[in-house]
Protein backbone atom coordinates (compact mmCIF):
# COMPACT_ATOMS: atom_id res chain seq x y z
CA UNK A 1 0.00 0.00 0.00
CA UNK A 2 2.69 2.10 -1.07
CA UNK A 3 1.20 4.52 -3.28
CA UNK A 4 -1.86 5.21 -0.81
CA UNK A 5 -1.87 8.39 1.18
CA UNK A 6 -1.11 8.15 4.83
CA UNK A 7 -4.16 7.60 6.86
CA UNK A 8 -4.30 10.54 8.70
CA UNK A 9 -4.13 12.15 5.65
CA UNK A 10 -6.95 10.21 4.45
CA UNK A 11 -8.73 10.48 7.40
CA UNK A 12 -8.94 14.07 6.86
CA UNK A 13 -10.18 13.97 3.18
CA UNK A 14 -13.37 12.65 5.58
CA UNK A 15 -13.18 15.33 7.39
CA UNK A 16 -15.00 17.98 5.68
CA UNK A 17 -17.79 15.78 4.38
CA UNK A 18 -18.31 14.28 7.79
CA UNK A 19 -18.21 18.10 9.13
CA UNK A 20 -20.66 19.17 6.82
CA UNK A 21 -23.09 16.17 7.11
CA UNK A 22 -23.10 16.24 10.43
CA UNK A 23 -23.99 19.67 10.27
CA UNK A 24 -27.00 19.44 7.98
CA UNK A 25 -27.83 16.28 10.57
CA UNK A 26 -27.65 18.32 13.51
CA UNK A 27 -29.70 21.18 11.79
CA UNK A 28 -32.52 19.16 11.14
CA UNK A 29 -32.73 17.18 14.53
CA UNK A 30 -32.98 21.37 15.75
CA UNK A 31 -35.65 21.75 13.28
CA UNK A 32 -37.64 18.40 14.11
CA UNK A 33 -37.24 19.24 18.00
CA UNK A 34 -38.94 22.43 17.60
CA UNK A 35 -41.44 21.39 15.69
CA UNK A 36 -42.25 18.38 17.86
CA UNK A 37 -41.41 18.97 21.16
CA UNK A 38 -39.15 17.26 23.46
CA UNK A 39 -41.81 14.40 24.55
CA UNK A 40 -41.87 14.24 20.88
CA UNK A 41 -38.51 13.51 20.17
CA UNK A 42 -38.59 11.52 23.34
CA UNK A 43 -40.88 9.40 21.60
CA UNK A 44 -38.64 8.74 18.50
CA UNK A 45 -35.76 8.17 20.22
CA UNK A 46 -37.73 5.19 21.48
CA UNK A 47 -38.60 4.31 17.93
CA UNK A 48 -34.92 5.07 16.81
CA UNK A 49 -33.74 2.38 20.24
CA UNK A 50 -35.53 -1.06 19.03
CA UNK A 51 -35.13 0.09 15.33
CA UNK A 52 -31.18 0.33 15.81
CA UNK A 53 -31.44 -3.03 18.57
CA UNK A 54 -33.00 -4.91 15.03
CA UNK A 55 -30.62 -3.21 12.69
CA UNK A 56 -27.41 -4.36 15.05
CA UNK A 57 -28.74 -8.09 14.97
CA UNK A 58 -30.04 -7.59 10.78
CA UNK A 59 -26.41 -6.69 10.45
CA UNK A 60 -24.96 -9.26 13.02
CA UNK A 61 -21.20 -8.01 12.86
CA UNK A 62 -20.77 -8.30 9.38
CA UNK A 63 -20.11 -4.39 8.24
CA UNK A 64 -17.06 -4.66 10.64
CA UNK A 65 -15.77 -8.50 9.73
CA UNK A 66 -16.03 -7.23 5.95
CA UNK A 67 -13.25 -4.45 6.40
CA UNK A 68 -11.50 -6.72 8.76
CA UNK A 69 -11.23 -9.64 6.12
CA UNK A 70 -11.38 -7.53 2.88
CA UNK A 71 -7.90 -5.79 4.85
CA UNK A 72 -6.29 -8.79 5.89
CA UNK A 73 -6.42 -10.08 2.00
CA UNK A 74 -5.25 -7.21 1.03
CA UNK A 75 -2.45 -6.67 3.30
CA UNK A 76 -1.74 -10.33 1.87
CA UNK A 77 -1.58 -8.83 -1.55
CA UNK A 78 -4.93 -11.57 -2.19
CA UNK A 79 -7.18 -9.50 -3.98
CA UNK A 80 -8.31 -11.93 -6.15
CA UNK A 81 -9.90 -13.38 -3.37
CA UNK A 82 -12.10 -10.54 -1.90
CA UNK A 83 -14.99 -10.99 -4.58
CA UNK A 84 -15.97 -14.29 -2.71
CA UNK A 85 -15.31 -12.87 0.85
CA UNK A 86 -18.31 -10.52 -0.51
CA UNK A 87 -20.25 -13.17 -1.38
CA UNK A 88 -19.64 -14.91 1.37
CA UNK A 89 -20.80 -11.73 3.46
CA UNK A 90 -23.70 -10.69 1.31
CA UNK A 91 -24.90 -14.49 1.84
CA UNK A 92 -23.80 -13.73 5.27
CA UNK A 93 -26.19 -10.64 5.79
CA UNK A 94 -29.41 -11.58 3.79
CA UNK A 95 -29.70 -14.45 6.01
CA UNK A 96 -29.51 -12.54 9.08
CA UNK A 97 -31.31 -9.40 7.77
CA UNK A 98 -34.69 -11.41 6.45
CA UNK A 99 -34.98 -13.36 10.08
CA UNK A 100 -34.52 -9.92 11.71
CA UNK A 101 -37.07 -8.49 9.45
CA UNK A 102 -39.17 -11.07 9.85
CA UNK A 103 -39.09 -11.08 13.44
CA UNK A 104 -39.56 -6.89 13.89
CA UNK A 105 -42.78 -6.64 11.31
CA UNK A 106 -44.74 -9.33 12.68
CA UNK A 107 -43.94 -8.49 16.63
CA UNK A 108 -43.95 -4.95 15.67
CA UNK A 109 -47.41 -4.62 17.52
CA UNK A 110 -46.05 -6.40 21.06
CA UNK A 111 -43.01 -4.10 20.91
CA UNK A 112 -44.60 -1.19 20.31
CA UNK A 113 -47.32 -2.10 22.88
CA UNK A 114 -45.40 -3.76 25.92
CA UNK A 115 -41.96 -2.24 24.97
CA UNK A 116 -42.34 1.29 23.45
CA UNK A 117 -45.78 1.94 25.42
CA UNK A 118 -47.13 3.88 22.65
CA UNK A 119 -48.93 2.00 20.06
CA UNK A 120 -48.61 4.87 17.31
CA UNK A 121 -45.46 3.48 16.42
CA UNK A 122 -46.18 0.09 15.14
CA UNK A 123 -46.19 1.70 11.20
CA UNK A 124 -42.47 2.98 11.78
CA UNK A 125 -41.42 -0.01 13.00
CA UNK A 126 -43.51 -2.28 10.03
CA UNK A 127 -42.09 0.30 7.23
CA UNK A 128 -38.38 -0.31 9.18
CA UNK A 129 -38.28 -4.06 9.22
CA UNK A 130 -39.02 -3.89 5.45
CA UNK A 131 -36.27 -2.31 4.23
CA UNK A 132 -33.86 -3.72 7.07
CA UNK A 133 -32.58 -6.04 4.65
CA UNK A 134 -30.92 -3.19 2.06
CA UNK A 135 -29.59 -1.32 5.56
CA UNK A 136 -27.72 -4.21 6.39
CA UNK A 137 -26.32 -4.94 2.42
CA UNK A 138 -25.21 -1.21 2.23
CA UNK A 139 -23.22 -1.70 5.55
CA UNK A 140 -21.31 -4.35 3.80
CA UNK A 141 -20.21 -2.55 1.02
CA UNK A 142 -19.07 -0.02 2.81
CA UNK A 143 -17.42 -1.72 5.11
CA UNK A 144 -15.66 -3.11 1.82
CA UNK A 145 -15.01 0.43 0.47
CA UNK A 146 -13.44 1.61 3.71
CA UNK A 147 -11.23 -1.32 3.64
CA UNK A 148 -10.25 -1.12 0.13
CA UNK A 149 -9.15 2.76 0.42
CA UNK A 150 -11.87 4.20 -1.71
CA UNK A 151 -12.53 6.99 0.66
CA UNK A 152 -13.22 9.37 -1.72
CA UNK A 153 -16.03 7.35 -3.66
CA UNK A 154 -17.48 6.26 -0.23
CA UNK A 155 -17.78 9.91 1.24
CA UNK A 156 -19.90 11.32 -2.30
CA UNK A 157 -22.27 8.38 -2.04
CA UNK A 158 -22.62 9.43 1.94
CA UNK A 159 -23.28 12.70 0.69
CA UNK A 160 -25.89 11.19 -1.26
CA UNK A 161 -27.58 9.17 0.97
CA UNK A 162 -27.49 12.04 3.40
CA UNK A 163 -29.28 14.48 1.07
CA UNK A 164 -31.63 11.97 -0.11
CA UNK A 165 -32.66 11.26 3.27
CA UNK A 166 -33.03 14.94 4.50
CA UNK A 167 -35.11 15.48 1.06
CA UNK A 168 -37.52 12.46 1.74
CA UNK A 169 -37.91 13.55 5.53
CA UNK A 170 -38.63 16.97 5.06
CA UNK A 171 -40.94 16.87 2.15
CA UNK A 172 -42.95 14.05 4.26
CA UNK A 173 -43.11 16.52 7.31
CA UNK A 174 -43.89 19.53 5.41
CA UNK A 175 -46.99 18.22 3.23
CA UNK A 176 -47.61 15.22 5.50
CA UNK A 177 -46.63 14.67 8.65
CA UNK A 178 -47.07 18.63 10.51
CA UNK A 179 -46.87 18.38 14.72
CA UNK A 180 -48.01 14.60 14.65
CA UNK A 181 -46.13 12.32 16.62
CA UNK A 182 -47.05 9.16 14.86
CA UNK A 183 -46.45 10.53 11.26
CA UNK A 184 -43.10 12.06 11.51
CA UNK A 185 -41.48 8.83 13.20
CA UNK A 186 -42.80 7.23 10.11
CA UNK A 187 -41.06 10.48 7.95
CA UNK A 188 -38.13 10.07 9.58
CA UNK A 189 -37.73 6.02 9.63
CA UNK A 190 -39.36 6.73 5.74
CA UNK A 191 -36.30 8.75 4.92
CA UNK A 192 -33.18 7.18 6.40
CA UNK A 193 -34.55 3.54 4.69
CA UNK A 194 -34.73 4.72 1.30
CA UNK A 195 -31.39 6.44 1.01
CA UNK A 196 -30.00 3.25 2.54
CA UNK A 197 -31.27 1.31 -0.50
CA UNK A 198 -29.60 4.18 -2.89
CA UNK A 199 -26.79 3.73 -1.37
CA UNK A 200 -27.00 0.00 -1.74
CA UNK A 201 -27.49 0.61 -5.63
CA UNK A 202 -24.38 3.04 -5.69
CA UNK A 203 -22.24 0.64 -4.10
CA UNK A 204 -22.95 -2.05 -5.84
CA UNK A 205 -22.54 -0.72 -9.51
CA UNK A 206 -19.14 0.80 -8.34
CA UNK A 207 -17.89 -2.44 -7.60
CA UNK A 208 -19.41 -3.94 -10.62
CA UNK A 209 -17.68 -1.13 -12.70
CA UNK A 210 -14.00 -2.33 -11.10
CA UNK A 211 -14.19 -5.82 -13.34
CA UNK A 212 -13.16 -7.93 -10.48
CA UNK A 213 -11.64 -11.05 -10.96
CA UNK A 214 -13.11 -14.16 -9.09
CA UNK A 215 -10.27 -16.64 -7.73
CA UNK A 216 -10.65 -20.33 -7.05
CA UNK A 217 -12.92 -21.90 -4.13
CA UNK A 218 -11.10 -21.11 -0.96
CA UNK A 219 -12.19 -21.80 2.83
CA UNK A 220 -14.19 -18.62 3.76
CA UNK A 221 -17.40 -19.64 5.87
CA UNK A 222 -15.08 -20.33 9.14
CA UNK A 223 -12.45 -17.06 9.02
CA UNK A 224 -16.14 -15.15 8.41
CA UNK A 225 -18.08 -16.62 11.02
CA UNK A 226 -14.55 -15.93 13.54
CA UNK A 227 -14.62 -12.65 12.75
CA UNK A 228 -18.24 -11.54 12.46
CA UNK A 229 -19.94 -13.83 15.16
CA UNK A 230 -18.15 -12.44 18.15
CA UNK A 231 -19.01 -9.07 16.70
CA UNK A 232 -22.43 -10.09 16.59
CA UNK A 233 -22.61 -11.22 19.94
CA UNK A 234 -21.06 -8.38 21.27
CA UNK A 235 -22.90 -5.26 19.39
CA UNK A 236 -26.38 -7.34 19.75
CA UNK A 237 -25.97 -7.63 23.50
CA UNK A 238 -24.53 -4.02 23.91
CA UNK A 239 -27.35 -2.45 21.84
CA UNK A 240 -30.18 -4.76 23.30
CA UNK A 241 -29.13 -3.06 26.57
CA UNK A 242 -29.04 -0.46 25.41
CA UNK A 243 -32.47 0.08 23.77
CA UNK A 244 -33.86 -1.54 27.39
CA UNK A 245 -32.19 1.04 28.78
CA UNK A 246 -33.69 3.79 26.43
CA UNK A 247 -37.31 2.00 27.28
CA UNK A 248 -36.42 1.82 31.38
CA UNK A 249 -35.50 5.62 31.56
CA UNK A 250 -38.63 7.42 31.02
CA UNK A 251 -40.33 4.82 33.08
CA UNK A 252 -38.20 4.74 36.15
CA UNK A 253 -37.78 8.15 36.41
CA UNK A 254 -41.37 8.63 35.79
CA UNK A 255 -41.60 7.03 39.32
CA UNK A 256 -39.39 10.49 40.65
CA UNK A 257 -40.95 13.12 42.25
CA UNK A 258 -38.36 15.55 40.57
CA UNK A 259 -39.14 14.90 37.22
CA UNK A 260 -42.20 16.02 36.59
CA UNK A 261 -42.36 15.34 32.73
CA UNK A 262 -40.13 11.73 32.23
CA UNK A 263 -40.76 11.71 28.26
CA UNK A 264 -39.61 15.43 27.61
CA UNK A 265 -35.90 15.35 30.91
CA UNK A 266 -35.07 12.02 28.63
CA UNK A 267 -36.18 13.31 25.28
CA UNK A 268 -33.82 16.38 26.34
CA UNK A 269 -30.65 14.74 27.20
CA UNK A 270 -31.06 11.75 24.31
CA UNK A 271 -32.10 14.23 21.74
CA UNK A 272 -30.92 17.33 22.60
CA UNK A 273 -28.05 17.39 24.55
CA UNK A 274 -26.01 14.65 22.99
CA UNK A 275 -26.21 15.34 19.34
CA UNK A 276 -24.61 18.94 20.50
CA UNK A 277 -21.99 17.03 22.69
CA UNK A 278 -20.87 14.19 19.90
CA UNK A 279 -20.68 16.80 17.07
CA UNK A 280 -17.82 17.66 17.10
CA UNK A 281 -16.47 13.99 17.09
CA UNK A 282 -17.13 13.23 13.27
CA UNK A 283 -13.11 13.93 12.71
CA UNK A 284 -12.14 11.33 15.51
CA UNK A 285 -15.20 9.07 14.05
CA UNK A 286 -13.67 9.32 10.32
CA UNK A 287 -10.03 8.52 12.15
CA UNK A 288 -11.73 5.36 13.49
CA UNK A 289 -13.45 4.22 10.68
CA UNK A 290 -9.83 3.73 8.87
CA UNK A 291 -7.94 2.39 12.05
CA UNK A 292 -10.00 -1.05 11.59
CA UNK A 293 -8.88 -1.81 8.13
CA UNK A 294 -5.47 -0.24 8.78
CA UNK A 295 -4.59 -2.07 11.58
CA UNK A 296 -5.80 -4.97 10.12
CA UNK A 297 -3.41 -4.86 7.07
CA UNK A 298 -0.32 -3.71 9.64
CA UNK A 299 -1.19 -6.93 12.37
CA UNK A 300 -1.67 -9.30 8.83
CA UNK A 301 1.74 -8.39 7.60
CA UNK A 302 4.00 -7.81 10.58
CA UNK A 303 4.34 -4.58 11.04
CA UNK A 304 4.84 -4.01 15.16
CA UNK A 305 6.42 -0.61 15.44
CA UNK A 306 3.58 0.66 12.65
CA UNK A 307 0.86 -0.38 15.06
CA UNK A 308 3.00 0.86 17.91
CA UNK A 309 3.39 4.48 16.36
CA UNK A 310 -0.81 4.64 15.34
CA UNK A 311 -1.46 3.94 18.58
CA UNK A 312 0.21 6.29 20.25
CA UNK A 313 -0.57 8.83 17.77
CA UNK A 314 -4.40 8.14 17.11
CA UNK A 315 -4.54 8.35 21.21
CA UNK A 316 -2.60 11.43 21.80
CA UNK A 317 -4.68 13.18 19.01
CA UNK A 318 -7.65 12.23 20.42
CA UNK A 319 -7.14 12.89 23.83
CA UNK A 320 -6.01 16.80 22.85
CA UNK A 321 -9.31 17.17 20.48
CA UNK A 322 -11.40 15.82 23.46
CA UNK A 323 -10.01 18.37 25.92
CA UNK A 324 -10.15 21.29 23.66
CA UNK A 325 -13.72 20.34 22.32
CA UNK A 326 -14.78 19.48 26.26
CA UNK A 327 -13.72 23.27 26.90
CA UNK A 328 -15.47 25.26 24.62
CA UNK A 329 -18.79 23.05 24.92
CA UNK A 330 -18.57 23.51 28.68
CA UNK A 331 -17.85 27.71 28.07
CA UNK A 332 -20.89 27.98 25.52
CA UNK A 333 -23.00 25.02 26.52
CA UNK A 334 -25.61 27.91 27.85
CA UNK A 335 -25.94 29.97 24.72
CA UNK A 336 -25.45 27.29 22.14
CA UNK A 337 -28.66 25.60 23.62
CA UNK A 338 -30.16 28.18 24.08
CA UNK A 339 -29.76 28.97 20.29
CA UNK A 340 -30.38 25.95 18.94
CA UNK A 341 -33.33 24.68 20.75
CA UNK A 342 -34.54 27.22 23.17
CA UNK A 343 -33.74 25.45 25.87
CA UNK A 344 -32.39 27.02 29.10
CA UNK A 345 -32.14 23.64 31.00
CA UNK A 346 -30.59 21.21 27.33
CA UNK A 347 -27.65 24.02 28.41
CA UNK A 348 -27.32 23.34 31.90
CA UNK A 349 -27.48 19.46 31.34
CA UNK A 350 -24.53 20.05 28.80
CA UNK A 351 -22.50 21.89 30.58
CA UNK A 352 -22.07 18.76 32.97
CA UNK A 353 -21.68 16.23 30.30
CA UNK A 354 -19.39 18.23 28.44
CA UNK A 355 -16.91 16.95 31.15
CA UNK A 356 -16.82 13.57 29.76
CA UNK A 357 -15.64 14.95 26.04
CA UNK A 358 -12.30 13.67 26.83
CA UNK A 359 -12.59 10.11 27.98
CA UNK A 360 -15.70 9.33 25.46
CA UNK A 361 -13.76 10.62 22.67
CA UNK A 362 -10.61 8.47 23.47
CA UNK A 363 -13.02 5.66 23.54
CA UNK A 364 -14.13 5.53 20.43
CA UNK A 365 -10.13 5.75 18.89
CA UNK A 366 -9.23 2.92 21.59
CA UNK A 367 -12.59 0.66 20.49
CA UNK A 368 -11.51 0.89 16.65
CA UNK A 369 -8.11 -0.04 17.68
CA UNK A 370 -8.78 -3.76 19.81
CA UNK A 371 -11.23 -4.42 16.85
CA UNK A 372 -8.69 -3.69 14.29
CA UNK A 373 -5.98 -5.93 16.18
CA UNK A 374 -8.62 -8.38 16.08
CA UNK A 375 -9.82 -8.25 19.70
CA UNK A 376 -13.62 -8.80 19.25
CA UNK A 377 -14.08 -11.04 21.92
CA UNK A 378 -12.24 -9.22 24.53
CA UNK A 379 -14.84 -5.91 23.39
CA UNK A 380 -17.53 -8.36 24.06
CA UNK A 381 -16.88 -9.37 27.33
CA UNK A 382 -16.64 -5.42 28.55
CA UNK A 383 -19.61 -4.59 26.46
CA UNK A 384 -21.61 -7.17 28.46
CA UNK A 385 -20.13 -6.08 31.80
CA UNK A 386 -20.41 -2.16 31.04
CA UNK A 387 -23.83 -2.28 30.02
CA UNK A 388 -25.40 -4.61 32.53
CA UNK A 389 -24.15 -2.36 35.18
CA UNK A 390 -25.30 0.67 33.77
CA UNK A 391 -28.80 -0.74 33.61
CA UNK A 392 -28.83 -2.02 36.87
CA UNK A 393 -27.54 1.44 37.78
CA UNK A 394 -30.39 2.65 36.18
CA UNK A 395 -33.50 0.62 37.39
CA UNK A 396 -31.91 1.64 40.96
CA UNK A 397 -31.23 5.34 40.89
CA UNK A 398 -33.69 6.63 38.78
CA UNK A 399 -36.62 6.35 41.29
CA UNK A 400 -34.51 8.30 43.29
CA UNK A 401 -32.08 10.56 42.20
CA UNK A 402 -33.81 11.12 38.53
CA UNK A 403 -31.32 12.99 36.34
CA UNK A 404 -28.50 13.22 38.28
CA UNK A 405 -28.91 9.09 38.66
CA UNK A 406 -28.81 8.84 34.55
CA UNK A 407 -25.67 10.79 34.69
CA UNK A 408 -24.01 9.52 38.01
CA UNK A 409 -24.84 5.69 35.45
CA UNK A 410 -23.48 6.92 32.43
CA UNK A 411 -20.59 8.63 33.51
CA UNK A 412 -19.40 5.08 35.72
CA UNK A 413 -20.38 2.92 32.89
CA UNK A 414 -18.58 4.80 30.16
CA UNK A 415 -15.76 5.36 32.30
CA UNK A 416 -14.74 2.08 33.07
CA UNK A 417 -15.40 1.03 29.48
CA UNK A 418 -12.75 3.20 28.43
CA UNK A 419 -10.77 2.09 30.92
CA UNK A 420 -10.63 -1.50 30.39
CA UNK A 421 -9.91 -1.05 26.58
CA UNK A 422 -7.29 0.90 26.70
CA UNK A 423 -5.42 -1.38 29.39
CA UNK A 424 -6.69 -4.52 26.65
CA UNK A 425 -4.91 -1.84 23.86
CA UNK A 426 -1.55 -1.37 25.87
CA UNK A 427 -1.10 -4.92 26.59
CA UNK A 428 -1.62 -6.26 23.17
CA UNK A 429 0.47 -3.77 21.41
CA UNK A 430 3.41 -3.22 24.38
CA UNK A 431 2.50 0.61 24.16
CA UNK A 432 3.18 2.65 27.58
CA UNK A 433 1.01 5.65 27.80
CA UNK A 434 2.91 7.89 30.43
CA UNK A 435 0.77 9.80 33.03
CA UNK A 436 2.25 12.89 32.67
CA UNK A 437 0.63 13.27 29.23
CA UNK A 438 -2.81 13.08 30.14
CA UNK A 439 -2.48 14.81 33.47
CA UNK A 440 -0.26 17.95 31.70
CA UNK A 441 -3.09 18.02 29.08
CA UNK A 442 -6.08 18.06 31.61
CA UNK A 443 -4.27 20.48 33.61
CA UNK A 444 -3.93 22.94 30.77
CA UNK A 445 -7.84 22.35 29.81
CA UNK A 446 -9.12 23.11 33.05
CA UNK A 447 -7.05 25.95 33.73
CA UNK A 448 -8.34 27.40 30.28
CA UNK A 449 -11.57 26.91 30.99
CA UNK A 450 -11.33 28.60 34.29
CA UNK A 451 -9.68 31.89 32.57
CA UNK A 452 -12.55 31.18 30.06
CA UNK A 453 -15.46 31.81 32.47
CA UNK A 454 -14.09 35.04 32.89
CA UNK A 455 -13.05 35.89 29.12
CA UNK A 456 -14.22 33.34 26.46
CA UNK A 457 -11.92 33.95 23.51
CA UNK A 458 -8.55 33.95 25.72
CA UNK A 459 -9.82 30.08 26.06
CA UNK A 460 -7.97 28.71 22.37
CA UNK A 461 -4.79 30.51 22.55
CA UNK A 462 -4.19 30.21 26.86
CA UNK A 463 -5.04 26.37 26.12
CA UNK A 464 -2.80 25.57 23.18
CA UNK A 465 0.18 28.21 25.04
CA UNK A 466 -0.19 26.08 28.04
CA UNK A 467 0.44 23.12 25.93
CA UNK A 468 3.34 24.33 24.54
CA UNK A 469 4.61 25.51 27.16
CA UNK A 470 4.26 22.07 29.20
CA UNK A 471 5.84 20.35 26.45
CA UNK A 472 2.57 18.54 25.31
CA UNK A 473 2.81 19.90 21.72
CA UNK A 474 6.76 20.12 21.01
CA UNK A 475 8.10 20.96 17.61
CA UNK A 476 7.89 17.01 16.54
CA UNK A 477 3.69 17.01 17.11
CA UNK A 478 3.89 20.05 15.49
CA UNK A 479 5.50 18.51 12.46
CA UNK A 480 3.47 15.56 13.01
CA UNK A 481 0.07 18.12 12.63
CA UNK A 482 1.57 19.86 9.69
CA UNK A 483 1.57 16.62 7.54
CA UNK A 484 -2.27 16.01 8.27
CA UNK A 485 -2.95 18.74 5.92
CA UNK A 486 -0.37 19.27 3.77
CA UNK A 487 1.38 15.98 2.53
CA UNK A 488 4.62 16.11 2.35
CA UNK A 489 7.00 15.34 -0.80
CA UNK A 490 9.61 13.38 0.40
CA UNK A 491 9.26 10.42 3.24
CA UNK A 492 11.00 12.44 6.49
CA UNK A 493 11.86 11.28 9.84
CA UNK A 494 8.40 10.96 10.94
CA UNK A 495 7.42 9.34 7.98
CA UNK A 496 9.64 6.74 8.14
CA UNK A 497 8.89 5.85 12.16
CA UNK A 498 5.45 5.59 10.84
CA UNK A 499 6.08 3.05 8.59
Amino acid sequence: MRGTKPIFYRALMLTGVNLLLRAVGTSFHVYLSRLIGAAGIGLLQLVMSVGNLAMVAGIGGIRTATMYLTAEELGKNRPQNVSRMLSACFLYSILCSCAVAAILYFGAPMLAGSWIGNRQTIPALKIFAAFLPAICLSGVMSGYFTAANRIGTLALVEVAEQLCSMVITMLALLFWAGQDAERSCISVVLGSSVSACLTLVLLVWLRLREHPKRSASFPVRQRLLQAALPLAGADVVRSGITTAENLLVPKRLALCSQVPDALSAFGRISGMVFPVMMFPACILFALAELLIPELARCRAAGQEKRIQYLVRRGLWAAMLYGVFFSGLLFLFARPLCSFLYRNNDAGESLRCYALMVPFLYCDAITDAMTKGLGQQKICVRYNILTSAMDVALLFLLLPVFGMKGYYFSFLITHLLNFVLSLRRLCVITGCRIPFSVPALTASAGLLAAWIGTRIPWLFVPVFFLLLRILGVLGAEEIRWLRQLVFRPRAKGRLTREAG
